[in-house]
């Protein structure tokens, strides 16, 4: 377990030394004795929180409500900043789920979390609680890596697939950085704009253009964690300018570009998720004229 010190704050990262077996899941472990007011900045993949520790996180959401323990959250939750975490003895596995395999993981689209932090417990019964205790009883991180990992693999395995034209329109959006062109996607899927949009959004949680939007925002948030200049940042992500950049910065998390690039939320991502933070997506191809193949 390493340590991130932000502030006054220390926190404990675990990461596991083995990839999940499942593309698509990155999971970190943190423990956290102090966990003060902690903004959850928006990010292009669905939260799995599992809490096992002696104290519980709290989690306030936009409409004030406050979620206690292990919770799921869709893409892009904490838009404009509404949503922070707090609490003592902190010891917690963070799970990122591509969207595209989430649903088969949940056993419930990202579209019935509308936006909202919802409770594990909520989703999966008593397995929520089972699984808390044995990653209680376990004596090491990587021992809950891998029983966590043994979880998902399964409920994996056992849910249904999303239309590959979706996954292969995400993996388009991911591979380019939210540069892709909604109507492009479309055009090369051989699906009309609605009905791209319909199902994008029943099947992933949030519509075309704005995990195009989420996307963009997230690569220009972690190029503004590592020091580089926000007009620089603007130029080369497909903003039309700073103030494009500061605008979108401003409505994801309800802070400036310069308060963004301290965020304990996203500068721990160098430990927690080396790779930035973006699950590994699992392999899906297709052609140009829309004969796109996946899992079914």
């Amino acid at each position: 377990m390493r340590t991130f010190m932000h502030g006054t704050a220390v926190w404990g990262v675990a990461c596991p030394r083995r990839p999940s077996r499942v593309a698509g899941v990155t999971m970190a472990g943190f423990r956290v004795h102090d966990l003060d007011a902690l903004r959850m900045v928006p990010h292009p993949a669905v939260t799995l929180l599992l809490d096992f520790g002696a104290g519980s996180p709290v989690v306030d959401d936009a409409a004030g409500r406050q979620q206690r323990g292990s919770i799921v959250a869709g893409p892009g939750i904490g838009s404009g900043g509404a949503v922070w975490a707090r609490g003592e003895n902190v010891e917690c596995l963070q799970v990122r789920l591509s969207p595209v395999i989430a649903r088969a993981v949940l056993g419930a689209s990202p579209a019935d979390l509308d936006g909202a932090l919802v409770s594990l417990g909520d989703l999966w019964g008593r397995e929520a609680s089972r699984i808390r205790e044995r990653l209680g009883d376990v004596p090491s991180w990587q021992d809950r890596f891998a029983l966590t990992d043994a979880l998902l693999a399964r409920r994996y395995a056992a849910g249904p697939p999303v239309d590959p034209e979706v996954a292969w329109a995400w993996h388009r959006i991911v591979g380019s950085r939210g540069l892709a062109r909604v109507d492009g996607l479309a055009a090369e899927i051989g699906w009309s704009r609605k009905r791209l949009w319909s199902r994008f959004r029943s099947q992933l949680g949030l519509p075309p253009k704005r995990a195009v939007k989420l996307v963009r925002f997230d690569h220009a948030a972690h190029r503004l964690v590592a020091g580089e200049g926000a007009a620089r940042v603007a130029a080369d992500s497909g903003y039309a300018d700073q103030s494009h950049l500061h605008r979108d910065v401003m409505a994801f998390t309800g802070a400036t570009p310069a308060t963004v690039a301290g965020e304990p939320f996203l500068a721990v991502d160098d430990i927690a998720w080396p790779s930035r933070g973006a699950p590994a997506e699992p392999p899906v191809s297709g052609d140009l004229s829309g004969s796109v193949t996946g899992r079914r």
